[in-house]
């Protein structure tokens, strides 16, 4: 059902609107951050970089189960996404987060649905 201006202008605030509407732009960036970690594999490589300062392509195959192949592919899309950075020692690439942003997103995220599961 299609709602006209005249049945939500009641209560409409005009000065926020027109203060918060044209902030809507800002959410472009967030929002592929949000896509990135809204795959299981890479929220899964995110979280384990969270627990620990760096981890080798090796080593986060073995944590999520998977081909060093797919993870090297989804660090690579997180790399891109400066969500984590690499360091070639010798010919081992190890990854860990970018910053505590990335690590404070995903930390409070865990925490938010740990929340979730107390309180079912």
């Amino acid at each position: 059902m299609l709602m006209t201006n005249e049945s939500i202008d009641f209560c409409c605030d005009i000065n926020k609107v027109n203060q918060i509407k044209p902030l809507m732009n800002d959410i472009r960036d967030v929002e592929q951050i949000f896509k990135a970690l809204a795959d299981q594999t890479r929220l899964k490589i995110a979280y384990a970089l969270t627990l620990t300062e760096e981890l080798c392509v090796a080593d986060i195959a073995r944590i999520i189960d998977a081909s060093s192949a797919t993870a090297s592919h989804h660090l690579r899309l997180l790399h891109q996404m400066k969500l984590a950075k690499s360091r070639r020692d010798g010919k081992i690439v190890f990854y860990s987060l970018d910053d505590d942003h990335v690590r404070q997103l995903v930390y409070i995220a865990m925490v938010h649905a740990k929340e979730g599961e107390i309180n079912d």
